[in-house]
């Protein structure tokens, strides 16, 4: 098992949460963000392989530095955790906001957020707001409203506003119904935007663009980028995975920087106006086959309680189990997902034991 892993998860995790007959307490905060290294990277935020990662709270800022300026602050934070299989590397952020803004209009705002790295890994990295001249950042953008499209939201003026009442469009008329092309070409007519190919115009195959940038105002889209992702809601959150290539020169001993993005629809954020962070230190962890000398044991170590632990070498998947001791934390293990609702289970793979 990963030693890096192993720390997060037996020192974060065991020693202060499967101890059933102790308080909770949250595991400490790594100072960067670390890419753990598995064999596939999850494009579900939902997935279980992100329990086993360490996650960084990055506080955002006001972007208040260039026009046009957010001057009141809205998200206070987003949560990271990173996965890399070698080849590309997963981004998971997860924020509060507990208004889902996904319906685009002329004064309405969708949620969104960004994941930003600067395209060349140096001895010093580029202003974070947007790169400089000759410096590019590459920047991955995630949309809300993009995402319900990819989710099956039609994107017709119906779709969107299904109370609005539509006379006619000359494309939808009888006698071009038994001519598919023709009705096409005549759609296409109306919907100049979509006949040039212009990838804001829609419709969606992804909720995910690439973009680069040399300083602000310099935004321009990637077509052959080939970043991926999805976001769901989680209750009042949105978790939002995105997914790049690794960046070329980056490993254990090259690391690089992260910038991060927020947009509020409902705080009437776009464009320049968001929430953002600064340069965050970005670390890679490969998995090196270096283990532990001990494992931890139960405080009490007997029959009915004690810790249990499973790896598959072939999947790189794991499974740690402990019996709560405390009456208030028993319930607990019926609900983990696991297949023992019996004992507290934790890992990319609960059926292991």
């Amino acid at each position: 098992m990963n030693s890096a892993r192993c720390w997060w998860l037996l020192t974060g995790i065991l020693l202060s949460v499967l101890v059933g007959c102790q308080q909770s307490q949250p595991a400490p905060m790594p100072p960067e963000i670390i890419i753990i290294s598995t064999s596939a990277v999850p494009e579900d935020p939902s997935d279980k392989a992100w329990q086993a990662v360490p996650e960084y709270t990055a506080k955002l800022l006001l972007q208040d530095l260039v026009d046009p300026r957010l001057m009141e602050p809205s998200t206070q934070e987003v949560r990271v955790r990173a996965i890399t299989d070698g080849k590309e590397v997963a981004f998971r952020l997860q924020w509060n906001d507990p208004t889902k803004d996904d319906l685009p209009g002329p004064t309405g705002f969708c949620d969104a957020c960004a994941v930003q790295l600067p395209a060349k890994i140096e001895p010093t990295v580029p202003p974070p707001q947007m790169g400089e001249l000759g410096r590019q950042v590459e920047i991955v953008y995630w949309n809300a409203a993009w995402q319900a499209t990819v989710d099956g939201r039609g994107d017709s003026i119906k779709d969107i506003y299904p109370n609005a009442a539509v006379d006619h469009y000359p494309f939808q008329a009888k006698p071009l119904e038994e001519d598919p092309n023709t009705q096409h070409a005549m759609a296409l007519r109306y919907a100049p935007a979509r006949a040039l190919g212009n990838q804001m115009a829609g419709p969606r195959k992804t909720p995910v663009q690439d973009l680069i940038a040399e300083g602000p105002g310099t935004l321009t889209p990637v077509k052959t980028g080939g970043s991926h992702g999805r976001g769901q809601r989680i209750q009042d959150n949105w978790a939002v995975v995105l997914i790049r290539h690794l960046p070329a020169g980056l490993g254990e001993s090259a690391g690089s920087q992260i910038a991060l993005a927020v947009w509020e629809g409902s705080h009437s954020e776009a464009g320049a106006r968001k929430m953002r962070t600064g340069w965050i230190p970005l670390k890679l962890e490969i998995s090196s086959g270096k283990t532990l000398s001990n494992l931890p044991l139960d405080p009490l170590n007997t029959v009915s309680h004690h810790y249990r632990f499973g790896i598959s070498p072939s999947s790189k998947t794991y499974e740690i189990d402990a019996s709560f001791e405390s009456e208030e934390n028993i319930s607990k293990a019926s609900s983990d997902d696991g297949n023992n609702p019996n004992v507290y289970e934790l890992g990319t793979d609960l059926t292991l034991l």
